[in-house]
């Protein structure tokens, strides 16, 4: 019996940090081969990474899936036109890209959708081509997640934005959200019925789930209680809420709570002045992007794990795909956030969690964690781990994902 094949299309894909590399390196584990379309690597400042240029290299090989790379306006500078190029350019030249596979079959055809929701047109288009079955998993809930990052207020412009990502989720055959409450929101919002759409939650690389022991991080911040972030800075993650917290902590005199930033994004400058701005720069600690293999020694150093969300009715309608590494991590979590997140860690009884932006209740929800004897936060670190186990392990995960797109 011939291999299934699956063509997946995602903007972003290895090297830069994005969870639909390891997905894929599953599916050819589970003797399905893959081929992927994506983007030029540049995010998440817009500036290509080393070894890549314009043209070459434009097909790769990794993990035994074939990679095919298209073009792109980069998206240098993050200012709200480049976005807007970078988001639309990728969808066309990926459409004419589609000929350098014109030949082969696939079984099904997969979208891996963040942002924008347009990297779904080139799956559509080869899907009603060809008549094959197209799933497409929906991490970033369009328009809303639009909004987060470029600020469009004009009634029109929001009517064509709906109209627009409405349009891509009707046209594929299956959905699947992360999330119980953004299946109702897909439900509600496309011509899709129950049977259309999956709940399938977010899985985290195996390799979170084993601590790294990195001694010279724990001399750097011996004598600190560690409050880890790591992912992506854009007005999305709402951390502007930290330097209210770092101001708190410094009028209560305690100076031993430290933050530890990982990671990069358009709001990387920004997030940076404004803890200068406030005074509380000494609370924080910049450590860069990171390659993802490097994440679980900032994880298994920090005392609590760190995530948050803008407000809004929208956002919280997904998990950030951190949550998912943080409870393998076997650490306590601390959110700032509304929705789904909350609701996941207390399911999973691993944390606390603040609504968005109330620096209050982020305080005090930190100092419980502060005050709390170690033996109780090791053991929210457990149940944390415990659920991760018994319902997001990655071979489960796979498996559903694997059932959905080729059944």
């Amino acid at each position: 019996m011939s291999k299934k094949r699956i063509l997946v299309i995602s903007q972003h894909y290895w090297p830069e940090n994005f969870r639909i590399a390891d997905i894929c390196e599953g599916f050819t584990q589970n003797d399905v081969e893959v081929d992927v379309f994506c983007g030029l690597p540049n995010y998440p400042k817009g500036i290509l990474f080393p070894g890549y240029s314009y043209f070459k290299p434009r097909k790769q090989q990794k993990d035994g899936v074939n990679i095919y790379r298209c073009g792109e306006i980069l998206r240098k500078g993050n200012s709200s036109l480049r976005i807007f190029l970078n988001y639309v350019s990728f969808p066309i030249t990926a459409t004419f890209n589609l000929i350098r596979v014109l030949g082969k079959r696939y079984d099904a055809i997969f979208c891996y959708q963040t942002s924008p929701v347009l990297m779904a047109f080139p799956a559509i288009v080869r899907a009603k081509l060809t008549r094959t079955k197209l799933t497409t998993y929906v991490l970033d809930l369009w328009p809303e997640n639009l909004y987060s990052v470029l600020d469009i207020k004009n009634p029109f412009l929001r009517k064509v934005c709906r109209s627009v990502s409405t349009w891509h989720y009707n046209r594929s055959d299956k959905l699947i959200a992360m999330s119980p409450a953004l299946k109702q929101s897909l439900l509600s919002s496309t011509n899709k019925t129950d049977k259309d759409i999956f709940c399938i939650p977010q899985y985290c690389e195996s390799f979170y789930e084993n601590a790294v022991i990195d001694t010279d991080l724990s001399d750097r911040f011996a004598g600190k209680f560690k409050v880890c972030f790591t992912g992506n800075f854009s007005p999305a993650q709402g951390l502007d809420v930290l330097p209210v917290v770092a101001k708190k902590l410094k009028q209560a005199g305690i100076f031993d709570i430290h933050f530890i930033m990982v990671g990069d994004g358009m709001s990387y400058d920004d997030f940076v002045k404004l803890t200068i701005s406030e005074d509380v720069s000494e609370f924080f600690t910049f450590e860069g992007q990171k390659p993802v293999t490097d994440v679980p020694r900032y994880l298994s150093v920090a005392d609590v794990l760190y995530a948050s969300l803008s407000k809004s009715n929208f956002i919280g309608l997904t998990v950030p795909a951190k949550i998912t590494s943080y409870i393998a991590a076997a650490k306590p979590l601390l959110l700032c956030m509304d929705g789904e997140g909350p609701n996941l860690v207390n399911d999973a009884n691993c944390g606390f969690s603040a609504p968005s932006g109330d620096a209050d209740q982020l305080y005090c929800m930190l100092m419980k964690l502060y005050n709390m004897p170690l033996a109780e936060r090791e053991l929210l670190g457990k149940q944390g781990k415990a659920y991760h186990e018994k319902h997001l392990k990655r071979e489960k995960i796979l498996a559903e994902l694997l059932n959905a797109i080729l059944d």
